[in-house]
């Protein structure tokens, strides 16, 4: 399948019909590409990153204001903040499997760039930033509201999940938990770490993730629903 090709499969993902195709192409070019090629600072997805990130913070403000009315106003900025964040993103990413279609360069394809976070979260603003671009707010709204602002609820639970399982735990007068990582493993650029989190010698729940920290958050996420099931 050529580019084109797999950029109007992408394109039919998004839920728009681009009327500058031009911008979704230039949404997935990563700046090592364009540096490999010599295209210069504007041949890259930067600037519509910039512009998405900006659009997004719009849309998850309002829709947070209006479905969170009796919430003050630092919880709603944390709750933003657990939404927009890389990990989260990265993840929102990955129900269009953005990173399949992403153009990197040789060394950042040969280092694993397609999974990593931090690449896949910043081209999904520039994809908002592109259909910002061409059809306007409401449609950008509309992606935004479609595959970021989805199951708040779950992605809330898991982002402060080490913080609700030890009130949980205080809760029921028990003690805290600790974070024992019980396997370490891949190449530097693409490490994965397992996690368990611990009460003593019984495991409640294990994690697994690209930083200690995302384990350590699955691994809660995975005691609570234990905790909540027995």
């Amino acid at each position: 399948m050529d580019q084109r090709s797999k950029l109007k499969e992408l394109e039919e993902k998004t839920g728009h019909r681009f009327q500058d195709f031009h911008l979704l192409e230039q949404a997935v070019i990563h700046s090592s590409y364009a540096n490999e090629k010599r295209l210069g600072h504007l041949g890259c997805n930067e600037r519509l990153e910039f512009l998405g990130d900006a659009v997004l913070e719009v849309v998850s403000s309002e829709y947070l204001y209006r479905n969170y009315p009796e919430m003050p106003e630092g919880q709603l900025t944390k709750l933003r903040a657990s939404l927009v964040c890389e990990p989260t993103l990265a993840e929102d990413a990955g129900q269009i499997h953005l990173g399949e279609y992403l153009i990197l360069g040789k060394g950042e394809e040969a280092s694993g760039g397609r999974k990593r976070a931090s690449i896949v979260s910043d081209a999904l603003e520039a994809v908002i930033g592109a259909i910002f671009l061409d059809g306007g707010f409401d449609a950008a709204k509309a992606f935004i509201l479609r595959y970021v602002m989805n199951d708040v609820e779950n992605k809330r639970l898991f982002h402060d999940s080490k913080t609700m399982l030890q009130e949980l735990l205080q809760a029921e007068g028990r003690e805290t938990a600790v974070y024992e990582l019980v396997e370490e493993s891949g190449p530097d650029h693409n490490k994965k770490f397992t996690v368990e989190a611990r009460l003593g010698t019984e495991v409640l729940g294990t994690g697994t993730g690209h930083s200690k920290k995302a384990a350590e958050q699955q691994a809660a996420y995975h005691a609570i629903c234990m905790l909540k099931k027995s």
